[in-house]
């Protein structure tokens, strides 16, 4: 698990990203969208005023795929927030 990830009492592990380029609703979404496919992903929060992706998974995620997901969406993952 990475250091800024959280594990709560369901056994999910809450990790938040800090993506670039985000500037609304639309591209809340794209991003959402792009890395809730990846494995294990429960849910996604992307909010463009903070630049914040807050992901719930089953376990922690690798960075790379995250990173992948954002590109494939048109935004850049500057890494965790």
């Amino acid at each position: 698990m990475t250091a800024n990830a959280q594990t709560s009492q369901t056994g999910s592990v809450t990790t938040v990203f800090a993506v670039k380029g985000m500037t609304c609703g639309h591209c809340e979404g794209a991003v959402s969208s792009e890395i809730s496919e990846l494995g294990g992903v429960s849910s996604v929060t992307a909010e463009a005023a903070t630049g914040k992706v807050t992901v719930v998974s089953d376990a922690a995620l690798d960075e790379a795929a995250v990173r992948a997901a954002v590109d494939e969406a048109g935004y850049e993952l500057v890494g965790q927030a």
